[in-house]
C-alpha cells in the first residue's frame, strides 16, 4: 500500500513537471525572439504544446507512454537549446527614454554619475529629453528614502529608492524594462527574455513628477524615510554604482518575477548585515512598506495605515512642479524627514 501511494505521489509529479514543461515552453515559444512573424510562434508554441498534451494523456490514461515523452523530451531539449543562445544586448532600437545608460566614476568618496536623467515633460509621451553629471560625496550620504508607486491595486507597486544628501541633492533610482521603440509594456512577456534590464538613474523631478503630474491615470506616490546606519546606505548606494557600470559590459534580462524594480532593490541590499529574508511581501510588491514597517526599518511612532496616509506626496508634487526644491518641497511634514534644503 506505502508502495502504490509512493508511485502515485512520483504520478503526480510527473504530471505536475509536464504541464508546467509544457506551459513555460508554449508561452516562451509565443512570445519569443520570432515575435514580429506571429503566425510561425503561435505555430511553433501550439506543436509544443500539443506535444505535452499528447505526452500527459498517455500518462493519465496509462496508455504507453515512452513515444509520446520521447518525443517531448525531444522537443523541449530543442527549445532549451534555443532558449539559452538568446542573450541580451546593449545594441537595439531603444525608446528614447531609455536609449542612455547611466555610469559611474568612482574616485574614493566622490562618485561621478553621467547620464543622470531629467526630462522636461509636457505629457508621459511628449517630452524634451536632457541629462546631466554630477558629483555626490559618499561622505555627505545622509538618507534613503523608498518610493513605491501604484496603479494597479494595492498588491503590485512599483519601487524606487532615492538617495539624499546634506546638500539637498537626491539622486533616485529606478530599476525598470529597457524597452525596444517597437515594444510595449507587458508583465507576462516579462518572463520570457524581451526586455533588457535598466537602472534609470534620474532627478526626482524626472522619475517621480512623471508619475504624480503626468502619467494617466495618475499615479500614487509616496515616499517613505528608512531608518537604519548611514554606513548601510553608501554601501547600498555603491553597490547599485557597480551594478549601473556592470550593465555596460554584461546586460542583463529584465524578469517580472526574480529580476525586477523590487528584487532588485532586494538583491543589491544584501550587501549589508540584517539584511531581511525573501518574503512574499517582496514579490507582491505593494506590500513591501508593510514588510519594512513590520521589521521596524520605517518610521514607528504612526500606526503603519496613517503613516500610509501621510506618505502620500501627489498633491505635493503637483503643487512643487519644477521648483528647483521640488525633493525638499514634497517631503516637508513626512514622518521621520531631515531636510537638507539646496543652498541659494
Amino acid at each position: 500500500m506505502q508502495w502504490a501511494a509512493m508511485i502515485s505521489i512520483v504520478d503526480f509529479l510527473l504530471i505536475l513537471m509536464l504541464v508546467l514543461l509544457a506551459t513555460w515552453g508554449s508561452l516562451a515559444l509565443y512570445y519569443s525572439e520570432l515575435e514580429h512573424y506571429s503566425p510561425i510562434n503561435s505555430i511553433f508554441a501550439i506543436t509544443f504544446g500539443m506535444t505535452g498534451l499528447w505526452a500527459l494523456n498517455a500518462l493519465v490514461f496509462n496508455d504507453s507512454a515512452v513515444l509520446s515523452l520521447s518525443v517531448f523530451t525531444f522537443f523541449l531539449v530543442v527549445l532549451l537549446v534555443w532558449w539559452s543562445r538568446i542573450h541580451p544586448s546593449n545594441q537595439r532600437d531603444w525608446r528614447t527614454d531609455v536609449e542612455r545608460l547611466a555610469s559611474a566614476d568612482i574616485q574614493g568618496d566622490l562618485v561621478t554619475v553621467r547620464n543622470i536623467r531629467n526630462f522636461d515633460y509636457r505629457s508621459a509621451t511628449d517630452y524634451t529629453s536632457s541629462y546631466y553629471d554630477k558629483t555626490f560625496n559618499m561622505s555627505q550620504l545622509s538618507s534613503i528614502d523608498l518610493v513605491p508607486v501604484y496603479w494597479m491595486g494595492p498588491t503590485i507597486a512599483h519601487t524606487l529608492l532615492s538617495f539624499g544628501f546634506e546638500n539637498g541633492d537626491y539622486l533616485a533610482i529606478s530599476i525598470e524594462m529597457r524597452k525596444e521603440k517597437t515594444k510595449r509594456h507587458s508583465t507576462i512577456k516579462g518572463f520570457f527574455k524581451q526586455y533588457e534590464l535598466y537602472y534609470v538613474v534620474a532627478d526626482e523631478r524626472d522619475v517621480i513628477r512623471l508619475r504624480t503630474n503626468y502619467r494617466k491615470p495618475e499615479q500614487d506616490v509616496y515616499i517613505y524615510r528608512a531608518k537604519g546606519a548611514v554606513d548601510h546606505g553608501r554601501r547600498l548606494f555603491m553597490a547599485y554604482m557597480h551594478r549601473i557600470n556592470s550593465l555596460h559590459t554584461k546586460p542583463e534580462f529584465y524578469h517580472s518575477l526574480v529580476n525586477n524594480c523590487t528584487t532588485g532593490i532586494w538583491m543589491n541590499s544584501k550587501i549589508n548585515p540584517g539584511h531581511i529574508p525573501m518574503s512574499w511581501k517582496i514579490l507582491a510588491s505593494g506590500y513591501l512598506p508593510k514588510l519594512l514597517y513590520e521589521e521596524g526599518i520605517l518610521d514607528q511612532n504612526l500606526s503603519f495605515e496613517e503613516l500610509k496616509r501621510i506618505s502620500l506626496v501627489n498633491e505635493r508634487a503637483k503643487a512643487a512642479d519644477t521648483d528647483s526644491d521640488f525633493s525638499a518641497r514634497i517631503r516637508e511634514g513626512l514622518p521621520g524627514m531631515k531636510l537638507h534644503k539646496k543652498p541659494g
